[in-house]
């Protein structure tokens, strides 16, 4: 079975976004010495579950990329998205047996999930 394992965030301008996904994530980033600008995203170690990804200058017609993190606590994600210049675009709502996902904006209107595990959600 094949896995996702790297995403890329396209963005007009990568100073408030690489901020922005600091602040809400803890996520770390580094400049890539290639042709184009592009920062490799380091999203935790490597011995926990999960993928690293680059966030990339907006190619002209590309529509974004949506990607669900896994989050400690909703409400407090939902938060800090919202005091990082963010906005939630759906609300809290349950997976039944799952826990609870949401949908928010970065500054630049790319649309992420943040999901909190809750086998008890209904």
């Amino acid at each position: 079975m094949s896995r996702v394992v790297h995403f890329e965030i396209p963005v007009e301008n990568p100073e408030p976004v690489l901020k922005f996904y600091k602040e809400v994530f803890g996520w770390t980033y580094q400049k890539w010495d290639g042709p184009e600008e592009y920062w490799l995203v380091t999203t935790g170690p490597n011995e926990q579950p999960g993928i690293n990804g680059g966030i990339m200058r907006r190619p002209k017609g590309d529509a974004g990329v949506v990607n669900t993190v896994a989050v400690a606590s909703l409400a407090k994600t939902v938060a800090q998205v919202e005091k990082s210049g963010g906005s939630v675009v759906v609300p809290k709502m349950p997976i039944k047996g799952v826990g609870y996902v949401a949908y928010c904006t970065d500054p630049e209107g790319n649309i992420f999930g943040v999901h909190e595990t809750d086998t008890s959600a209904t």
